[in-house]
């Protein structure tokens, strides 16, 4: 079984630029080391014979062709009615600050 050293969680901690506590080190050594044993465990299972699965869901897209409607407006006509227009784009107030 691999253990996540302290040294390990500190140069982790530097390449992600965080600054951990010493609760925070010893909390992550032993988070880590959990993931990491839990691999091994994943690792160790036999799937001979076990065809791969692409995709988690049976489920497929359904796609459908892009139709363009004509509804008989023209768009110089449309966009009279709109307050504002900057290059052919209907132009709104911000709405998110």
């Amino acid at each position: 079984m691999s253990t996540i050293s302290r040294d390990d969680i500190l140069k982790l901690a530097q390449l992600a630029r965080l600054e951990l506590s010493d609760a925070e080190v010893t909390e992550y050594s032993k988070e880590l080391t959990e993931i990491v044993e839990y691999v091994e465990q994943l690792n160790s299972v036999d799937v001979t014979g076990l065809k791969p699965t692409f995709y988690g869901s049976s489920q497929t897209n359904v796609y459908r062709e892009d139709i363009i409607k004509d509804y008989g407006y023209a768009t110089e006509e449309l966009r009279k009615n709109v307050p504002s227009v900057e290059s052919d784009h209907i132009k709104v107030r911000r709405m998110i600050g």
